[in-house]
């Protein structure tokens, strides 16, 4: 049984649909919550076998209100990926990943869409050559030398992307519900311009991204060596 830690950086947003697929594979997940009163970031992977960085809503890196536990999730990502575990994240998490990668971030605004993932590589999913990812943040990452990009957008922006071979970074959450970017919506003071699109469609394509995560939690899993 592998056990992953997840940071987890707003109350509105969680590993969502990917709960039961986890759980379904006995990978077994441990929430940490570093804006919680009493909540931390562990030191070091301990006896993890990987790691999830979650969205953050508004939160940035070099932009905006700057996440508060950026330096000790940047040193624990650096401990992962130094000792050969997978790290996976979601929005602002696949900033973190790219930057303690010896990649880095440049600034890009508040923004909310659900983008079509387009394959540019056949060797990853290839059951998958599209699916509706719906993206939640601010700043934009930097790959690292050595970063492949396995799915980019219709205008040829990436938005999943591998690196040190069982690592993946998603500028989206392909588990993410409608209700949850409702939440996150509620939650903070600042918000992306007219999300009310972009809900309505994300409510929209809550089928296709129920079953595209379906198809794409194969080779995720198998690429981060949770089998």
């Amino acid at each position: 049984m592998k056990r992953v830690a997840v940071l987890q950086h707003t109350e509105a947003e969680y590993l969502g649909l990917i709960e039961d697929h986890l759980e379904g594979r006995n990978v077994r997940f441990q929430y940490f919550r570093p804006f919680a009163s009493g909540g931390v970031v562990p030191a070091a992977p301990g006896n993890f076998d990987g790691l999830i960085l979650l969205g953050a809503g508004p939160y940035g890196v070099v932009s905006g209100h700057i996440l508060p536990s950026l330096a000790p999730e940047l040193r624990l990502t650096r401990a992962f990926l130094g000792a050969g575990l997978p790290v996976l994240g979601f929005g602002l998490g696949a900033v973190i990943l790219a930057v303690a990668a010896d990649g880095g971030a440049a600034e890009a605004p508040l923004r909310f869409s659900v983008e079509q993932a387009i394959a540019t590589t056949p060797d990853f999913a290839p059951d998958l050559p599209r699916f509706p990812l719906a993206c939640y943040l601010r700043d934009r990452p930097v790959l690292p030398d050595g970063a492949r990009v396995l799915y980019s957008n219709e205008a040829g922006e990436a938005l999943v992307f591998s690196l040190a071979e069982n690592s993946l970074g998603f500028l989206g959450h392909p588990g993410m519900k409608r209700g949850m970017a409702e939440d996150l919506i509620m939650e903070f003071a600042e918000t992306p311009d007219e999300p009310l699109a972009s809900l309505e469609r994300l409510g929209a394509e809550q089928g296709p991204v129920s079953t595209a995560l379906s198809t794409l939690m194969v080779p995720l899993i198998a690429h981060c060596g949770w089998m």
